[in-house]
């Protein structure tokens, strides 16, 4: 996609919204899930290829993934699912999976792991998995790998009590469930997917299911060349809301799309798409996205989120989302008869942020991506009280901008220089032109989807590349 000037931008916004229409747009490919159809689906077409991806991806310290803990969910995976196949007679596996118990072993337990999606039960379920490997390979006699600190596995057991159904909000990370997951009670898929997770529909579909059945189609379906999968999809409905919000003024979005997120929206809300329950997150997204294209809803069906003092995500939340709550407060600021409310949500944003004026949120790896959300809603809804936090943040931004223009936790990207300009032209000021500049020029010339980053928490990082596509053209608009 090539940006030249304000036509340009507009066009490409046009051509991108044609797309969102025609379908779901593509995701980056997760080592996690791409692991659990290995262990758990090893007879599905792209098993070798999926094998291939595993050892080819897998870091030269034996590990998978990112930074900052976030290695650890992925390369207990590929570890786990490499440690199945060596059991099965694939020898050439054997180097591979010997690097990941080394990296997991020599891991201190005390170095900390993300909050990403189950982290607590899919942590202590590959664990278990990964030991009892170990204890029938003669090469590994005496190895174990242990459990982080923080993690125990109680709540694991509970949930595996034989009789015992699984909460809705659990239904994307089925895989916990070991056997007991095979054709679960109560769990439908929809279009083939198990609340659009190819792992809990891996875990669903069983090795022994034909190849025809809707579930392995799914997966059939959604794996790339190389056998990989997405850790999520379809997105559906997260991603035409937030790529309407991204692009609104810049073109007409199309009537499909408005159509689609209201019917999206029912008693407790809109989910990220069909066949997954309703959450807040998804739910503000959307009816903020429909106010700015003409066709506002009321936000009443949020307040079944609403909690002493801001929303849930979704009901029995461990820790609530900064994200969730800009994006409610955003949905709730229009309207005059929940004042209060979005008074109450941006009292409690402000008291989230960091002292260096960022935010950090459970559903991103960036505080660029969080801080961006609280700056749009604050600047927007939040009144004076807001500006103090404003001016923190875009100072914030100002002293993290790299050389060569851009923003990034780990390095410079794209998606993360989008959302600093963004927050500069909301709350920077004057003073802040030349970043700006330099940031918009860094955009210009950079710009691969197929080299996004994966950022975006699922139960491994992962890109939504359409919804990065269109907060780059939001930053250049």
């Amino acid at each position: 996609m090539t940006v030249t000037g304000e036509a340009g931008i507009m066009d490409d916004a046009s051509t991108l919204l044609a797309q969102v229409a025609a379908g779901p747009g593509p995701v980056s490919p997760a080592v996690y899930d791409t692991a659990r159809l290995a262990s758990l689906v090893p007879g599905l077409p792209g098993h070798e290829r999926r094998i291939s991806y595993l050892m080819r991806s897998q870091s030269a310290d034996g590990s998978w993934g990112e930074a900052d803990g976030y290695a650890v969910v992925p390369t207990l995976s590929a570890t786990e699912a490499l440690l199945a196949r060596l059991r099965s007679g694939e020898d050439r596996v054997a180097g591979a999976a010997a690097a990941g118990v080394r990296w997991l072993a020599a891991r201190p337990a005390g170095a900390p792991v993300p909050d990403t999606i189950a982290v607590e039960l899919i942590v202590p379920a590959l664990v278990r998995d990964i030991n009892d490997h170990l204890a029938a390979l003669p090469a590994y006699e005496g190895t174990r790998v242990g459990l982080p600190r923080g993690f125990d596995g109680a709540a694991l057991e509970v949930l595996r009590q034989p009789g015992r159904s699984l909460p809705s909000k659990l239904w994307a990370s089925l895989e916990i469930l070991g056997p007991a997951a095979r054709r679960a009670h109560g769990i439908t898929p929809a279009d083939g997917a198990v609340a659009g997770s190819p792992a809990a529909t891996a875990a669903w579909l069983g090795d022994e299911a034909s190849a025809e059945e809707p579930a392995a189609q799914y997966l059939l379906r959604i794996q790339d060349s190389d056998g990989a999968v997405p850790g999520v999809t379809p997105i559906t409905f997260f991603e035409r809301a937030w790529v309407l919000a991204s692009l609104a003024g810049q073109a007409t979005a199309p009537s499909a799309i408005l159509d689609s997120l209201e019917r999206a929206l029912g008693e407790h809300g809109a989910p990220a798409a069909p066949g997954i329950p309703p959450d807040a997150d998804d739910t503000a997204a959307v009816l903020h996205a429909l106010a700015l294209h003409g066709r506002p809803r009321s936000p009443g069906c949020l307040l079944s989120y609403q909690a002493d003092s801001y929303f849930k995500c979704f009901p029995g939340e461990r820790n609530p989302s900064i994200s969730t709550n800009a994006h409610v407060l955003e949905a709730l600021g229009g309207h005059p008869g929940f004042t209060s409310e979005a008074a109450m949500v941006a009292r409690w944003l402000l008291g989230q942020q960091d002292a260096d004026g960022s935010w950090l949120d459970k559903w991103h790896a960036s505080p660029y991506y969080a801080t961006a959300c609280c700056v749009l809603a604050l600047a927007a809804r939040g009144g004076p009280a807001a500006r103090p936090a404003l001016k923190s943040a875009a100072a914030w931004v100002l002293a993290t901008q790299r050389r060569d223009g851009s923003w990034g936790r780990w390095r410079g990207t794209i998606e993360e220089t989008a959302y600093a300009v963004q927050v500069l032209r909301t709350a920077g000021g004057q003073h802040s032109a030349e970043a700006v500049a330099r940031g918009q020029e860094y955009l210009r010339e950079h710009d691969d989807p197929a080299k996004y980053p994966p950022l975006w928490h699922a139960k491994d990082l992962y890109a939504p590349v359409t919804v990065i596509r269109a907060a780059r053209l939001a930053a250049l608009a």
